[in-house]
């Protein structure tokens, strides 16, 4: 008798011991892990390239994703939670992509991937468009072809792709540029078409945009004056190499009214920089979730 008792307790202390170890190590709703290993585009500027070996898309202001074949996740490491439906019969081929809604709605997605775990109306209007597949192996070109049989088999609704298409000229991509951005747009990506998906910053992956852009942290907020008495007049923020700036316009009164936290990063936009360094006429963009990874 006492040697079964034993035996018992033996295995319900296994048991619960089992049971700690899943707890510890299976990653929880939203918990973050280490960042997926992702593809990083480099600034083209005005640089002489051989425009028709690449595939132009353009560069959509959404929440990037990594679908890892069962899960999505943000660049950070952290798990998007997302209604049932929104991934039911997605492949279990890992995909690159964007969730997105529309141009100029960031923001909007933004809420969506922070807030609506399980909200189906609120993921309604979010797409989830594909462009690139981390795990294959062959050149751009092959992996366009696979990614649109891929998500023309699957025939989800809200699994779509970037489209993908060429232009043979520097004049012609400053064109298609100049016709994105008239529509509300950020820019263009341009992967070359014998590129290899390969983690880091990328030759093969170029980004194309009027305005440059960078992240800041946010040390101070200045009061407004006039109108915006009460308000914010202007964010101070942390360049990366230690000094302040200022970042007056860009803000809608809401943001004046309610602006982003001191120790938040954000994204500004700027043209040059001053004969000291720092970025002239910078203007807010928008609020940083993630630290894009180095």
């Amino acid at each position: 008798m006492a040697n079964r008792h034993r035996r018992r307790d033996r295995v319900l202390f296994l048991a619960v011991l089992w049971c700690a170890c899943l707890l510890v190590l299976w990653p929880r709703a939203g918990h973050a892990v280490s960042p997926p290993a992702l593809m990083l585009a480099r600034d083209l500027g005005t640089a002489d390239i051989d425009v028709a070996a690449y595939f132009v898309s353009e560069k959509l202001d959404g929440v990037r994703g990594r679908w890892d074949g069962r899960t999505l996740w943000t660049r950070g490491g952290n798990r998007i939670q997302t209604p049932a439906a929104f991934t039911r019969g997605w492949p279990a081929t890992p995909m690159d992509g964007e969730l997105w809604i529309a141009r100029g709605r960031f923001d909007a997605v933004s809420a969506v991937v922070r807030g609506h775990a399980r909200d189906e109306a609120a993921w309604a209007p979010v797409r989830f468009m594909v462009f690139d597949l981390p795990a294959h192996p062959g050149t751009f070109g092959e992996r366009v072809a696979a990614m649109t049989a891929l998500v023309a088999r699957t025939g989800h609704a809200q699994l779509q792709m970037v489209p993908q298409t060429r232009v043979a000229t520097r004049v012609a991509l400053d064109a298609r540029l100049a016709d994105v951005v008239a529509r509300g747009g950020e820019g263009l990506m341009l992967h070359h078409g014998d590129g290899r998906y390969v983690a880091g910053r990328s030759h093969a992956l170029l980004k194309l945009k009027p305005h440059d852009d960078a992240e800041a942290r946010v040390v101070d907020h200045a009061p407004g004056k006039g109108k915006y008495t009460g308000m914010l007049g202007a964010l101070v923020v942390e360049h990366s190499d230690g000094r302040t700036f200022r970042i007056g316009t860009g803000f809608s009164d809401a943001q004046r009214a309610d602006p982003p936290p001191r120790g938040s990063w954000v994204t500004y936009r700027y043209t040059g920089t001053t004969s000291t360094g720092l970025p002239r006429f910078a203007r807010f963009l928008r609020v940083r979730d993630e630290m894009p990874p180095e």
